[in-house]
């Protein structure tokens, strides 16, 4: 079966690992500290910290903001749940808003009719790595945590995405761009928050225990506790993984771009295929995920024929508002349309040239 998500890695991998299991650091230690100071100097960012998935990095960013309990933080539908759970955990109101048609992103217009004198931030979501226009939604005056989680190369402009708002937050699991087995990210603008990261990420300690027991303190087992908060550290076995794939990300990204312009240039002869928006001028794109639009009818049915052909095909994702364990009456139309007539077919660098070519021989004879 060919997979839809995936990751390319090898001996580099297995030799990071390896060097942190024989000198005994599976947890948080040397290679975390020297991812993030790899990651920071690439994307050229003020602060970035690791932590154990992208979902906790948004958990983190919503404490970091300290709004109000009850509320109201903007985001998209069309996108993971994480998103909304982060809003809800901190006892605010997701309100969810539509998306671009075209581009599955947030815009200025599709946010502005969900505004009211309750709505204290924006979430928004950089869909498969083609960049949000955050200078238009700059001008709402509302803070801003931004989600790269399928943007960890993409930029606007000459800033990388997750730079731009007041919070950014990344996502490394397996199937990301720049993967590990889990992982996550966050950096911020106001250096208080970055503090305020490192203090919170391990159960509100602000330290670990080997760093405690470096201090000159008679009692290095003592520590101060800044807040109440679950542990989110993340580990050197999951910081080792991206440390490879950070060498070898331009590799990569460079595969995800030949087989997204190979569909672009091939699936346009399909009138009944939508494709996904290129980067525009000033953007660069991350290639996370290739979304198509049918305009024939037949998605569901495109999907099964795919399946049977040992292709495997989804859908990311299923409109947030239209679950019930959200009790939205939200109306969202192209969102909904999104919902019935877009598929992601697969990309990502383990893909063999067969691979590709099969996907595309395939979606062809359909």
């Amino acid at each position: 079966m060919i997979s839809v998500f995936g990751s390319k890695v090898g001996s580099e991998e297995l030799s990071e690992i390896q060097s942190s299991l024989e000198n005994q650091w599976m947890g948080i230690g040397p290679k975390t500290r020297q991812f993030e100071e790899a990651f920071s100097k690439r994307l050229s960012l003020p602060s970035f910290t690791l932590l154990n998935s992208g979902s906790n990095s948004l958990l983190m960013a919503v404490k970091l903001l300290d709004l109000p309990k009850g509320s109201e933080v903007i985001l998209p539908s069309f996108t993971w749940i994480s998103c909304a759970h982060s809003i809800l955990l901190a006892g605010l109101k997701p309100v969810f808003c539509d998306v671009d048609l075209y581009t599955q992103n947030v815009t200025l217009e599709t946010i502005a009719p969900c505004i009211t004198k309750n709505t204290k931030a924006l979430m928004v979501v950089h869909y498969a790595g083609k960049p949000v226009r955050m200078e238009t939604l700059s001008e709402l005056g509302l803070p801003i945590i931004e989600d790269a989680a399928h943007a960890v190369d993409s930029k606007l402009g000459d800033q990388y995405c997750g730079s731009i708002g007041d919070i950014g937050i990344y996502s490394f699991d397996a199937i990301k761009n720049l993967p590990m087995p889990e992982g996550g990210g966050i950096t911020a603008k106001n250096i208080n928050h970055s503090k305020q990261t490192n203090n919170l990420r391990y159960c509100g300690i602000g330290k670990s225990g080997f760093e405690v027991s470096k201090t000159k303190s008679n009692r290095w087992w003592e520590y101060h506790i800044f807040d109440i908060y679950p542990k989110l550290i993340p580990n050197d076995i999951c910081a080792s993984v991206g440390l490879a794939q950070l060498k070898k990300i331009d590799h990569n990204q460079g595969l995800r771009k030949k087989i997204w312009n190979f569909y672009q240039e091939t699936f346009k002869e399909l009138p009944w295929l939508i494709l996904p928006k290129d980067a525009e001028s000033d953007e660069q794109h991350s290639y996370f995920t290739y979304c198509v639009q049918l305009t024939n009818g037949r998605r569901d049915e495109f999907a099964h024929y795919l399946l049977d052909k040992g292709i495997y095909s989804t859908l990311r994702y299923h409109p947030l508002h239209l679950n019930p364990i959200y009790q939205s009456d939200a109306k969202l139309p192209n969102s909904e349309q999104l919902n019935e007539t877009a598929l992601n077919l697969p990309l990502h660098p383990n893909l063999s040239d067969s691979d590709v070519q099969q996907i595309v021989d395939t979606v062809k004879n359909f």
